[in-house]
């Protein structure tokens, strides 16, 4: 018998092929929207209802370099509104970060149409043209991350403030570059001379009163403007530049971390086998590219008026010299804050000094806060961050003599119990300390950029953020507690 089967018989494998065919051209018809700021900007990554700031910058192929900066544009958007654009130059920040950091740290001006610097203000913070985009390190290499927390640099600033000290100010944002998502930054103020940040009286090559102000750094050495232009790969390996100090860049203490007279001659060699015995003071403002010889002589020689009659001052008496020649209330916060956060990068590294016009030595504002509180490991949890050359040989960074022996002076001693007590009352009791650190976390967990951040930056590391902020808090319970119980003591 001859009949004709059906078409769905005769053809089924047709059948089955169109069904799918149809069923895929309908799911691609579904379009998945792409993250977009209301600008029509594609976002690298879904922020969702975040209401944490997010920052779009793009060099146009341009490379970014350590320095110069390179021309780029940043966009601000707040819930993907954009709410600024602004023409800035950016370059890459930080030595020892720098190297060992998978995620970079930033430096921008902010420019006009000209690529000329323009004071421009940001998130409620004052207007300026010099900007700090912060994230912690984080090594891929060797599997470690540096503040799990997220809330470091942001904890000890806010602590300074307070205590009614100015730090720089900030916030937490994400950030993209050029098409990629990088995380988590503390977008804050560089340090420096300005009515609204280090607010000292200005100072140029025609002053002629040469008391100030000024502002110098107790840190690594700066490379220099004859390394403008090199290759991200010599930064990257530059470890030398951070000990070539000159007398262009910088003077040193006539005294050692032991309190003798140095007998050797300074500028000698990185590195040298009697580094770790020096401490230098290099010029931030003016820049050493500007102040001029009769401004170093002078500073030069207050410094060393101070630390000699630091050194030379009986403290079995009630009379004090070396207090004529510093802000002491300035030095005592800064010791606190210092102790508090057990920044063991502090008074060796990363330390500012001011001097107003006319006015006393004071130290601060504090910076960089990315090795402290419970990850200052260098210094145990029962003594001081001052006593570090105790339990660190011949860093060549080391402490400077002025903290070891402002710990055996009762003037010094009293004036700590008296500020730590009253901070202790108010701004730095138990409740308000944790306080802060649960805004900080807060802020940062109820808008998902914890997550954001470590699923691009965990990759086998193994962060348990949670677990973090609780070693956190519990450190500072422990410190805050063994503080009392030393300077209760005195």
């Amino acid at each position: 018998m001859n009949f004709t089967r059906p078409l769905f018989f005769r053809f089924p494998l047709l059948l089955v092929l169109s069904f799918f065919f149809f069923v895929s051209c309908q799911e691609a018809a579904i379009e998945i929207p792409l993250p977009k700021g209301d600008d029509g900007q594609v976002f690298a990554i879904d922020t969702e209802e975040s209401e944490l700031p997010y920052l779009v910058i793009d060099t146009k192929g341009k490379e970014i370099l350590y320095e110069p900066g390179v021309p780029a544009t940043m966009k601000l958007y707040q819930q993907k509104k954009l709410v600024q654009t602004q023409p800035i130059d950016l370059e890459y920040r930080g030595k020892t970060s720098f190297r060992l950091s998978d995620k970079k740290g930033y430096n921008f001006e902010t420019v006009d149409a000209a690529g000329a610097g323009v004071d421009v203000a940001f998130l409620g913070m004052p207007a300026e043209e010099d900007w700090r985009l912060i994230g912690h390190v984080v090594n891929l290499k060797d599997k470690y991350i540096l503040d799990q927390s997220l809330i470091y640099n942001y904890l000890g600033y806010e602590l300074s403030r307070k205590a009614g000290k100015y730090a720089s100010r900030g916030q937490f944002v994400e950030v993209e570059i050029n098409g990629q998502y990088q995380g988590v930054y503390f977008f804050c103020e560089k340090l420096k001379r300005d009515s609204n940040r280090i607010n000292i009286k200005s100072l140029n090559s025609s002053s002629t009163n040469l008391t100030g102000g000024y502002i110098l750094k107790i840190d690594k050495a700066d490379a220099g403007p004859e390394h403008s232009g090199k290759p991200n790969s010599y930064f990257m390996n530059n470890w030398d530049d951070d000990a070539r100090y000159n007398s262009f860049n910088s003077f040193r203490s006539r005294y050692d971390i032991f309190q003798q007279v140095i007998t050797f001659p300074a500028y000698q060699a990185p590195y040298h086998s009697e580094k770790y015995l020096e401490t230098y003071f290099t010029y931030e403002y003016p820049k050493a590219e500007e102040i001029t010889e009769a401004q170093k002589t002078y500073l030069a020689d207050y410094v060393d008026k101070f630390e000699t009659a630091l050194l030379a001052d009986n403290f079995g008496t009630t009379t004090r010299t070396y207090t004529q020649y510093i802000d002491l209330a300035s030095f005592v916060d800064y010791f606190l804050v210092t102790e508090l956060c057990r920044n063991v990068d502090a008074y060796r590294i990363s330390t500012f000094l001011q001097k107003d016009r006319d006015g006393k030595l004071a130290m601060g504002p504090v910076w960089d806060m990315n090795q402290g509180f419970d990850e200052g490991g260098r210094i145990p949890m029962n003594d001081w961050v001052a006593n570090y050359n105790v339990h660190v040989k011949n860093d060549a960074w080391m402490v400077p003599f002025w903290w070891p022996r402002l710990l055996t002076d009762p003037v010094f001693k009293q004036a700590v119990k008296a500020r730590w007590q009253d901070l202790r009352r108010g701004a730095w009791s138990a409740t308000s300390i944790q306080q802060i650190v649960d805004e900080g976390v807060q802020v940062l967990n109820k808008n998902g950029a914890v997550v954001r951040n470590y699923k691009l930056w965990d990759q086998g590391i193994g962060v348990k953020h949670e677990q973090s902020v609780q070693n956190l808090k519990s450190y500072l319970t422990e410190r805050t507690a063994w503080i009392d119980g030393q300077v209760g003591a005195w």
